[in-house]
Protein backbone atom coordinates (compact mmCIF):
# COMPACT_ATOMS: atom_id res chain seq x y z
CA UNK A 1 0.00 0.00 0.00
CA UNK A 2 2.83 2.57 0.81
CA UNK A 3 4.71 2.07 -2.61
CA UNK A 4 0.84 3.20 -4.06
CA UNK A 5 1.20 6.25 -1.86
CA UNK A 6 4.37 6.88 -3.28
CA UNK A 7 4.17 6.36 -6.60
CA UNK A 8 1.45 8.52 -7.00
CA UNK A 9 3.01 10.99 -4.98
CA UNK A 10 5.88 10.79 -7.41
CA UNK A 11 3.49 10.64 -11.10
CA UNK A 12 1.39 14.03 -9.69
CA UNK A 13 5.38 15.75 -9.01
CA UNK A 14 6.37 15.00 -12.62
CA UNK A 15 2.78 15.73 -13.75
CA UNK A 16 3.28 18.91 -12.05
CA UNK A 17 6.65 19.24 -13.36
CA UNK A 18 5.54 18.85 -16.98
CA UNK A 19 2.35 21.25 -17.07
CA UNK A 20 4.45 23.70 -15.07
CA UNK A 21 7.35 23.45 -18.03
CA UNK A 22 5.06 24.27 -20.25
CA UNK A 23 2.88 26.80 -19.11
CA UNK A 24 6.60 28.58 -18.90
CA UNK A 25 7.38 27.77 -22.54
CA UNK A 26 4.13 28.77 -23.47
CA UNK A 27 4.29 32.25 -21.44
CA UNK A 28 8.10 32.98 -23.05
CA UNK A 29 6.28 32.00 -26.56
CA UNK A 30 3.78 34.36 -25.96
CA UNK A 31 6.33 36.92 -24.40
CA UNK A 32 8.05 36.64 -27.67
CA UNK A 33 5.24 36.79 -29.88
CA UNK A 34 4.40 39.80 -28.24
CA UNK A 35 7.69 41.83 -28.49
CA UNK A 36 7.68 40.88 -32.42
CA UNK A 37 4.97 42.75 -32.36
CA UNK A 38 6.54 46.07 -30.77
CA UNK A 39 9.65 45.31 -33.66
CA UNK A 40 6.94 45.26 -36.80
CA UNK A 41 5.71 49.03 -35.10
CA UNK A 42 9.06 50.15 -34.95
CA UNK A 43 9.57 48.99 -38.83
CA UNK A 44 6.63 50.75 -39.52
CA UNK A 45 7.68 53.97 -37.42
CA UNK A 46 11.13 54.10 -38.86
CA UNK A 47 9.50 53.82 -42.42
CA UNK A 48 7.52 56.55 -42.38
CA UNK A 49 10.43 58.99 -40.62
CA UNK A 50 12.43 59.20 -44.15
CA UNK A 51 9.00 60.14 -45.82
CA UNK A 52 8.52 63.11 -42.65
CA UNK A 53 12.23 64.03 -42.89
CA UNK A 54 11.60 64.30 -47.35
CA UNK A 55 8.71 66.72 -46.57
CA UNK A 56 10.22 68.98 -43.98
CA UNK A 57 13.31 69.05 -45.87
CA UNK A 58 11.93 72.27 -48.26
CA UNK A 59 10.70 73.88 -45.28
CA UNK A 60 12.92 73.31 -42.79
CA UNK A 61 16.33 74.57 -44.61
CA UNK A 62 18.01 75.66 -40.73
CA UNK A 63 17.28 72.55 -38.92
CA UNK A 64 19.29 70.25 -41.76
CA UNK A 65 21.01 69.00 -38.79
CA UNK A 66 18.15 67.43 -37.04
CA UNK A 67 17.33 65.69 -40.18
CA UNK A 68 20.76 64.23 -40.75
CA UNK A 69 20.95 62.77 -37.46
CA UNK A 70 17.55 61.68 -37.22
CA UNK A 71 18.67 59.46 -40.63
CA UNK A 72 21.87 58.24 -38.81
CA UNK A 73 20.25 56.74 -35.59
CA UNK A 74 17.79 54.99 -37.95
CA UNK A 75 20.41 53.34 -39.71
CA UNK A 76 22.21 52.88 -36.67
CA UNK A 77 19.26 50.78 -34.77
CA UNK A 78 18.11 49.50 -38.20
CA UNK A 79 21.73 47.60 -38.52
CA UNK A 80 22.53 46.72 -34.88
CA UNK A 81 19.07 47.14 -32.66
CA UNK A 82 21.38 49.81 -30.79
CA UNK A 83 19.10 51.05 -28.03
CA UNK A 84 21.62 54.28 -27.52
CA UNK A 85 20.53 55.05 -31.21
CA UNK A 86 16.98 54.46 -31.04
CA UNK A 87 16.66 56.77 -27.85
CA UNK A 88 18.50 59.43 -29.46
CA UNK A 89 16.13 58.55 -32.69
CA UNK A 90 13.33 59.80 -30.63
CA UNK A 91 14.94 62.59 -29.12
CA UNK A 92 15.41 64.27 -32.35
CA UNK A 93 12.02 63.09 -34.14
CA UNK A 94 10.71 64.82 -30.93
CA UNK A 95 13.05 67.93 -32.03
CA UNK A 96 11.41 67.86 -35.55
CA UNK A 97 8.06 67.98 -34.17
CA UNK A 98 8.96 70.78 -32.09
CA UNK A 99 10.80 72.74 -35.28
CA UNK A 100 7.99 71.84 -37.22
CA UNK A 101 5.83 74.38 -35.07
CA UNK A 102 7.73 77.33 -36.43
CA UNK A 103 6.98 76.72 -39.58
CA UNK A 104 3.21 77.17 -40.29
CA UNK A 105 3.34 76.82 -43.93
CA UNK A 106 4.47 73.38 -43.06
CA UNK A 107 2.01 72.40 -41.07
CA UNK A 108 -0.71 73.49 -43.54
CA UNK A 109 0.64 70.84 -46.35
CA UNK A 110 -1.60 68.08 -47.16
CA UNK A 111 1.09 65.95 -47.76
CA UNK A 112 2.83 66.73 -43.84
CA UNK A 113 -0.40 66.11 -42.31
CA UNK A 114 -1.42 62.92 -43.91
CA UNK A 115 2.09 61.66 -42.96
CA UNK A 116 1.59 63.20 -39.66
CA UNK A 117 -1.65 61.16 -39.35
CA UNK A 118 -0.22 58.07 -39.65
CA UNK A 119 2.67 58.92 -37.38
CA UNK A 120 0.07 59.26 -34.69
CA UNK A 121 -1.82 55.75 -35.41
CA UNK A 122 1.38 53.97 -35.56
CA UNK A 123 2.91 55.58 -32.08
CA UNK A 124 -0.79 54.72 -30.42
CA UNK A 125 -0.40 50.94 -32.04
CA UNK A 126 3.24 50.50 -30.40
CA UNK A 127 1.94 52.05 -27.28
CA UNK A 128 -1.02 49.25 -27.18
CA UNK A 129 1.92 46.68 -27.91
CA UNK A 130 4.21 47.45 -25.15
CA UNK A 131 1.60 47.36 -23.11
CA UNK A 132 0.68 44.00 -23.88
CA UNK A 133 4.35 42.84 -23.93
CA UNK A 134 4.90 44.52 -20.44
CA UNK A 135 1.81 42.10 -19.39
CA UNK A 136 3.33 39.25 -20.88
CA UNK A 137 6.45 39.50 -19.94
CA UNK A 138 5.45 40.60 -16.28
CA UNK A 139 3.18 37.37 -16.41
CA UNK A 140 5.97 35.72 -16.79
CA UNK A 141 8.56 36.95 -14.41
CA UNK A 142 5.32 36.32 -11.75
CA UNK A 143 5.32 33.26 -12.97
CA UNK A 144 9.22 32.33 -12.69
CA UNK A 145 9.34 33.84 -9.42
CA UNK A 146 6.18 32.60 -7.35
CA UNK A 147 6.63 29.69 -5.29
CA UNK A 148 6.93 26.60 -6.21
CA UNK A 149 7.19 27.07 -9.95
CA UNK A 150 10.18 28.85 -9.15
CA UNK A 151 12.11 26.01 -8.01
CA UNK A 152 10.66 24.59 -11.86
CA UNK A 153 12.11 27.46 -13.34
CA UNK A 154 15.61 27.46 -11.45
CA UNK A 155 15.86 23.47 -12.55
CA UNK A 156 15.53 24.25 -16.34
CA UNK A 157 17.27 28.17 -16.38
CA UNK A 158 14.38 29.92 -17.35
CA UNK A 159 15.45 33.70 -17.18
CA UNK A 160 13.57 36.81 -16.38
CA UNK A 161 12.16 38.44 -19.43
CA UNK A 162 13.37 42.43 -19.88
CA UNK A 163 9.77 44.91 -19.84
CA UNK A 164 10.37 47.42 -23.11
CA UNK A 165 10.78 50.66 -21.22
CA UNK A 166 11.45 53.94 -23.84
CA UNK A 167 11.59 57.12 -22.32
CA UNK A 168 8.20 58.59 -23.12
CA UNK A 169 9.07 62.46 -23.99
CA UNK A 170 5.98 63.90 -24.48
CA UNK A 171 6.25 66.95 -27.14
CA UNK A 172 4.45 69.66 -26.12
CA UNK A 173 3.01 71.40 -28.78
CA UNK A 174 1.40 74.97 -28.83
CA UNK A 175 -0.95 74.68 -30.86
CA UNK A 176 -1.42 71.08 -32.92
CA UNK A 177 -4.38 70.68 -34.98
CA UNK A 178 -5.01 66.99 -36.35
CA UNK A 179 -7.85 66.55 -37.61
CA UNK A 180 -8.87 62.65 -37.55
Amino acid sequence: MAIYIILIIVIALVAYVIITYNQFIKLKKQMNNSYSVIDVYLKKRFDLIPNLVEVTKGYVKYEADILTKITEYRTRYNNNKDKDAFNKLNDEYNNLILVVENYPELKASEQFLKLQKSIIKVESELQAARRIYNNDTTKYNTKLNVFPSNIIGKMFNFKEGNLFELEDRKVESKNVNVNM
